[in-house]
């Protein structure tokens, strides 16, 4: 190994397997977060000190359960196994298996070995094994598979010490620790599949030639030649890769059980099962649901109440600083790029931290003791039907609260197609943002009246909102599974693991990263943004808005406003006569169908930053003052009139036309920076806005028209 070589040491291991734990355990904080070239699956990287002073990279990749595989971040794995040149290509694998359960995690660990590749076996959950009664003996395994195999538990952190001494050992050693003999013996056909490829591409491990040839169609490091060169191959030698690989798996779980006798000693009798008695309620077919609705209800709630004081806290904050900063700065334009761009566009971001924190806290506790994996169990089956699976199931819920953690949850989704499926639909749930607007517009509109006594109309119409984003996230769902039509097989492979203590160091270091993604990845967009929507609010063509202020100060004193009144109508009228009143009265023709005029249109633009500003604006445009004043808000909106017609612009129709469009719109910047950062392309980030702009446009004018009709 080059002196000048940094050494390359990778986890690998099954999902749920507690290699992420290890990995927290080796690095802490001393990690970061890539994408690997051409998808959206990050892996984790870190810095790992070596006994001997050496400093080596330590890669987290997906957990898969064997190099062939179903999913787009099991693929990542194959792909840089069978590509010795490939940058994440380590010189060492420390494979983590679960040792409480050993022969379901021995299928991939063979894998590797066969591939030539230095291995360091990890036996994890060592605390648990002694808690079940059972007995371990590494030394077997290790003289079974000929290499080195370390006890640890990444809970409790036992053994780390050994465990990176023994990677220091094996990366020093000149020759790689190889079987005496192949743990997979080919069959003939495979055997000639092997040398061709071996012979034309110059592959020099037999079963990585194999390996390619079972997946060449998607390797991404194979050209178009080599491609064909190996089509060729396949076509001359009659192989099937599926067949082949479902022989060589069942052949490799045919030869487990008896390595598995000498390697893990049970006890006669077993203890009592808690995790089995804890499962017989929480994935019962009936109480399992019920309880999983109780358990998300809770963390919804806690997301609301919970992160209040410290969003309210943050933006009080932003408030007070930004009111001592315009009390300091000159009147310039600098000054307010600094309080209304910039400052607007931080408090933007950091508002959403708490949410974000909590949420990935209270979803990781879940995941921690072992019961997420009940949930995607449960719900499975239920969602492939709308093109996502059981885990989808937690992102759609939490988007109650805020879209943009749920959409970042749904990293847990393993299929490449369900994962973009939710994080597309998931902006359909109402959030907490769209609250005051659906406040104010039905309050403004729908009567005050019971039916039979018993049910409120304005209940009933907030919680249709509600069941109107489900419906349409669903039906979208669905819509989006015929038309994508992915080749990518999607299984549930899921292991159900026993119920234990979450290890809290994992839980800090997960939200930590969750937090810090959202903050510097999806932050920079949502600041970008938010200074184009300020220049948009504060220009605009020629001297028009210093006409417009002069205008609203002759006003203001005929009718002897006072200070504060006189200030509000100066605002308004430069608002119209800016760069965002010009677009909206330019798109006061395509909006006036849905009972709009231009100072919704104002709104509409704006919002764009938070759906909430919709209430800000309007008190802006209505020169009322404070934006918390609803009641003299909703006074000014009903009094409002067309400019053409006089008739009433908030009528009941015009209040649910708003309504069904604020409900399905994607009004918000930070919701489409987190679908670009999580999709890796604005592709599918605009696609999400066109379409759900089309369809809240739709949607708002069948609700006018039908409600006109009504009316």
């Amino acid at each position: 190994m080059s002196a000048h070589h940094t050494l390359r040491v990778a986890l690998v291991g099954n999902p749920n397997s507690g290699k992420s734990t290890i990995f927290n355990q080796l690095t802490g904080l001393r990690q970061k977060t890539g994408n690997f070239p051409g998808v959206t699956v990050d892996i984790k990287a870190g810095n790992l000190r070596l006994p001997d002073g050496r400093e080596a990279e330590l890669l987290d990749l997906p957990g898969t359960y064997s190099l062939h595989p179903t999913a787009s971040d099991e693929r990542i794995v194959t792909a840089i196994f069978a590509n010795p040149a490939d940058h994440f290509y380590p010189d060492v694998a420390v494979y983590v298996a679960d040792a409480t359960n050993l022969e379901k995690h021995l299928l991939l660990l063979t894998q590797l070995m066969d591939l030539g590749l230095p291995v360091v076996v990890a036996l994890n959950m060592t605390d648990t094994v002694q808690e079940m009664g059972m007995q371990l003996n590494a030394p077997a395994l290790a003289a079974e598979i000929n290499a080195p195999v370390v006890c640890v538990s990444g809970r409790t952190g036992d053994n780390m010490p050994l465990l990176i001494e023994e990677i220091m050992r094996t990366a020093d050693k000149k020759n790689a620790p190889t079987p005496a003999k192949p743990f997979y013996r080919f069959r003939e056909i495979e055997t000639q599949v092997a040398e061709a490829i071996s012979l034309n591409l110059r592959v020099d491990n037999p079963y990585r030639a194999l390996l390619i040839g079972h997946h060449f169609e998607w390797l991404p490091f194979l050209g178009e030649e080599e491609k064909a060169t190996l089509r060729a191959i396949i076509q001359t030698k009659s192989f099937i890769p599926l067949r082949a690989q479902v022989d060589e798996t069942l052949d490799r779980y045919d030869r487990f059980p008896p390595l598995v006798e000498k390697t893990v000693k049970k006890p006669q009798s077993a203890p009592e099962n808690t995790t089995d008695r804890i499962d017989a309620v929480l994935t019962h077919r009936i109480w399992g649901p019920i309880l999983f609705a109780a358990v998300m209800l809770m963390v919804f709630q806690s997301i609301f109440d919970w992160s209040s004081i410290p969003m309210d806290y943050i933006e009080a904050v932003f408030t007070d600083l930004n009111g001592w900063l315009g009390e300091r700065l000159p009147a310039h334009w600098l000054s307010s790029l600094l309080t209304d761009g910039i400052m607007a566009g931080l408090s933007g971001v950091l508002v959403f931290v708490p949410q974000i924190a909590l949420l990935f806290f209270l979803i990781t506790l879940l995941e921690e003791v072992g019961y997420m994996a009940r949930v995607v169990f449960m719900f499975d089956r239920i969602m492939r039907r709308f093109g996502m699976n059981g885990r989808s199931i937690v992102a759609l819920i939490s988007g109650g609260a805020c879209a943009v953690p749920a959409i970042m949850s749904s990293r847990t989704i393993g299929n490449w197609q369900e994962r973009l499926i939710t994080t597309m639909v998931t902006p359909f749930i109402s959030c907490s943002a769209r609250l005051p607007v659906y406040a104010v517009l039905i309050a403004l509109a729908v009567p005050s009246k019971r039916i039979a006594g018993v049910l409120n109309l304005q209940s009933l119409t907030f919680g249709g909102m509600y069941l109107l984003g489900i419906t349409a996230a669903l039906a979208s769902g669905w819509a989006m599974k015929k038309w994508l039509r992915t080749r990518e097989a999607s299984y549930l492979a899921i292991e159900l693991p026993v119920y234990r203590m979450p290890h809290w160091k994992n839980v800090w270091l997960t939200v930590w990263e969750k937090v810090s993604a959202f903050v510097w990845g999806a932050g920079k967009i949502i600041l970008l943004i938010s200074v184009v929507l300020w220049a948009l609010a504060s220009f605009g063509p020629g001297d028009a808005m210093d006409r417009a202020a002069m205008a609203a100060q002759t006003t203001a004193a005929a009718k002897n406003l006072d200070e504060t009144a006189a200030a509000d109508l100066i605002a308004a009228k430069k608002l119209e006569a800016s760069w965002a009143g010009v677009l909206g009265k330019a798109i006061e023709p395509a909006i006036r169908p849905l009972g709009y005029d231009w100072k919704i249109g104002i709104a509409l633009i704006t919002s764009f930053a938070a759906r909430e500003v919709f209430v800000g604006t309007m008190s802006t445009i209505y020169s009322i003052g404070s934006a918390n004043d609803e009641l003299a808000l909703r006074q000014k909106m009903k009094a409002a009139r067309f400019d053409d017609t006089g008739l009433p612009v908030y009528s009941l129709a015009t209040a649910l036309s708003l309504l069904v469009f604020y409900a399905l719109a994607m009004q918000c910047m930070s919701t489409l920076a987190v679908v670009k950062r999580e999709t890796g392309s604005w592709k599918w980030a605009l696609l999400q806005f066109v379409f759900m702009s089309l369809l809240a446009y739709t949607g708002a004018w069948l609700a006018y028209i039908g409600a006109s009709w009504w009316g």
